[in-house]
């Protein structure tokens, strides 16, 4: 089985892959690499003709406030259609352009704006509901950032819209061998030769998850080079074995340079997955309807949003 688990941006050169092979002692993990041309990403995942699983730091799935005015039965026929509505992805520089099929806002900064001002324009009540239950605050991390709020360091919009955009529609358009984790099904159910199975991975769920803390800010090469022996044992845990490259690259911090909080990220997400790959943790999918078929989950997450339950 391939297992792999890629750190997305809107910036291609942030967007970073790690990769690793189960065989019968465990995960021969490699460096992370670049995520390269979006049209060949599936294509070198999917060449030895094994089961991919392929993480990635985005989100697959709508708030269900806004998902209740969807015709489509779930999220994965609704990006099936969004090759015939160019105009979803055009960011709104102001509220009054904001609109139910062009839900993405802010395009730059401006004086008051927020997102109550957002969710109210796009028909959603308060805040929250712009929020899916896995964007929300649980009792074990803060508040994820919600899918069409593109402004800011805690933004996820951006990375949304390139991934669904330039690589998933066209993707599902061609009949790509993949399948959306949950909403069609559980993780090990989805699986098989020659198929690849995308779910949410979200990098700081999967941290502690792993039982690592960072020592100060991932953005800083020295708390992620200062983590080194801890992360080596939750490798080793997990029996996941790096090749020489990994393996300096983990002493090293990641390296100095900007991209290497993505490169950090793309390891400790693929480190998640294979914590539920291999049984570590469970498959867990809350028993609700607008989960399974709309708003998606954080794979390996178990801990339900602060007050609610399904």
């Amino acid at each position: 089985m391939v297992a792999a688990h890629a750190d997305w941006s809107m910036d291609s050169r942030k967007r970073w892959i790690s990769v690793a092979i189960r065989n019968a002692e465990g995960w021969e993990a490699v460096a992370p690499r670049p995520v390269g041309p979006l049209d060949s990403l599936l294509p070198g995942l999917l060449a030895p003709g094994l089961p991919v699983a392929l993480g990635l730091d985005l989100p697959l799935g709508l708030p269900r406030a806004y998902a209740a005015g969807r015709r489509e039965a779930g999220f994965p026929e609704f990006l099936r259609g969004l090759g015939a509505c160019p105009d979803f992805f055009e960011v709104s520089a102001t509220l009054e352009t904001i609109a139910h099929d062009r839900p993405f806002y802010p395009a730059r900064g401006i004086k008051g704006m927020t997102r109550a001002a957002h969710a109210a324009a796009l028909g959603l009540g308060g805040a929250e509901g712009l929020s899916r239950w896995c964007d929300r605050a649980t009792a074990e991390r803060p508040a994820g950032a919600p899918v069409f709020w593109t402004l800011g360091a805690n933004q996820s919009g951006k990375a949304a819209i390139t991934a669904w955009r330039d690589w998933l529609v066209p993707a599902l358009a061609a009949a790509a061998p993949i399948r959306l984790w949950p909403f069609e099904g559980r993780l090990h159910a989805l699986l098989a030769p020659g198929r690849a199975v995308l779910a949410e991975v979200y990098p700081a769920e999967a941290l502690r998850q792993c039982g690592l803390k960072l020592a100060g800010s991932k953005r800083a090469q020295g708390p992620r080079r200062a983590l080194a022996p801890a992360l080596r044992a939750a490798m080793a845990a997990r029996r996941v074995a790096p090749d020489a490259a990994l393996a300096a690259a983990i002493e090293g911090g990641f390296g100095a340079d900007p991209a290497g909080e993505d490169r950090f990220d793309s390891v400790i997400g693929l480190l998640g997955l294979i914590a539920v790959l291999d049984g570590a943790r469970p498959d867990y999918i809350p028993d609700d309807p607008w989960i399974r078929r709309w708003e998606g989950w954080v794979l390996g997450q178990t801990a339900l949003p602060r007050g609610l339950m399904p």
